[in-house]
């Protein structure tokens, strides 16, 4: 599958570790995360709010849950947590497809949503992505996702398809 891609590379963005307040003024650290992880990630995950699932993700049952996260939290992947007082708040993560290039999924609990912690999640994780040496990433989000698709274009996404209920955009690092 050949996807498009912006011609212009994105500026730098920051990588982890980071602090940074969000608009209700809560402090919150973006730290790289791994397999390490898992555990604390998990916590969010069982907590997250099942109207807040979009194409599937994040699964619903623990067990689903445990295997997904062995798979993003894996070797191959890239993930970037938000920890406010010592809980997972929110987490993204830059899993590779099979053309070598990354899809971004990104989750943040309920009560931190439209506090700018997403807009943070998805700059420190390209941040984090642009030191390895990534070049493309994309993702899909649903059309009628006004929050997030204005997120993406914010950080500097662009669209290249949008013929589905799915719009897909992409960014160059």
């Amino acid at each position: 599958m050949t996807r498009d891609y912006p011609d212009e590379p994105a500026d730098k963005f920051p990588a982890p570790p980071r602090t940074v307040t969000d608009r209700e003024g809560r402090e919150v650290e973006l730290l790289a995360a791994d397999a390490s992880d898992h555990d604390g990630v998990l916590e969010m995950y069982l907590s997250f709010d099942p109207a807040d699932r979009a194409q599937g993700i994040p699964p619903a049952r623990e067990s689903a849950i445990e295997d997904w996260l062995d798979t993003i939290l894996g070797e191959d992947t890239l993930n970037v947590v938000a920890v406010h007082e010592g809980s997972v708040v929110g987490h993204a993560t830059l899993v590779p497809d099979r053309h070598g290039e990354h899809e971004l999924a990104i989750f943040v609990l309920q009560p931190f949503q439209g506090a700018g912690i997403g807009t943070c999640l998805v700059e420190t994780l390209l941040g984090l992505a642009q030191s390895r040496g990534l070049e493309k990433v994309w993702l899909t989000v649903e059309r009628w996702n006004d929050p997030a698709v204005a997120l993406y274009k914010k950080v500097g996404f662009e669209t290249t398809e949008a013929e589905s209920f799915e719009i897909e955009m992409s960014i160059q690092l």
